[in-house]
């Protein structure tokens, strides 16, 4: 069966880890391999969308990152127990007509003993912002091990 180190329960350590790997896939907007690390039957809510499953996760990113272009992202660990993380993010994003926003919120994760998300519950809120205003300047994909945190930015 398909494993997806690191593995529940949890450690401080662990779920950090988790965080930022769950924060690499999704920086690099690529719909193939951010499904990997959700179960085939996944359960989701995002703003008002509830894809059930790997390819209809597919389609919901195929979909955001057509939308959402220069998608940068930082997530950050908040809480953790047992096979259940919670992370705080922010990503900053423009849309075709070149209006940039920040968009701010929280995550719910429950993971499987094979270390796949197996619930993802996200709140997101959009703060239209000047490109003069934005704070997150990496070139695309992973943020750099160096960049500023959310906590270190204030955010």
């Amino acid at each position: 069966m398909e494993t997806k180190p690191p593995l529940p329960p949890f450690t401080a350590e662990t779920a950090a880890q988790k965080t930022r790997m769950a924060e690499d896939a999704w920086n690099s907007r690529d719909p193939d391999r951010v499904v990997q690390v959700y179960t085939e039957d996944t359960r989701w809510r995002n703003r008002a969308e509830f894809p059930v499953g790997r390819a209809e996760v597919h389609g919901f990113l195929t979909r955001k990152w057509q939308r959402e272009l220069d998608y940068r992202l930082i997530k950050e660990l908040w809480a953790f127990t047992g096979n259940r993380i919670a992370v705080r993010f922010a990503y900053e994003w423009h849309d075709a007509a070149g209006a940039w926003f920040r968009s701010y919120g929280n995550e719910n994760w429950e993971f499987n003993e094979q270390g796949l998300m197996q619930r993802r519950f996200a709140s997101i809120n959009d703060l239209p912002i000047a490109e003069s205003d934005r704070l997150f300047h990496w070139p695309l994909g992973r943020r750099p091990d160096d960049h500023a945190s959310l906590s270190d930015l204030g955010l």
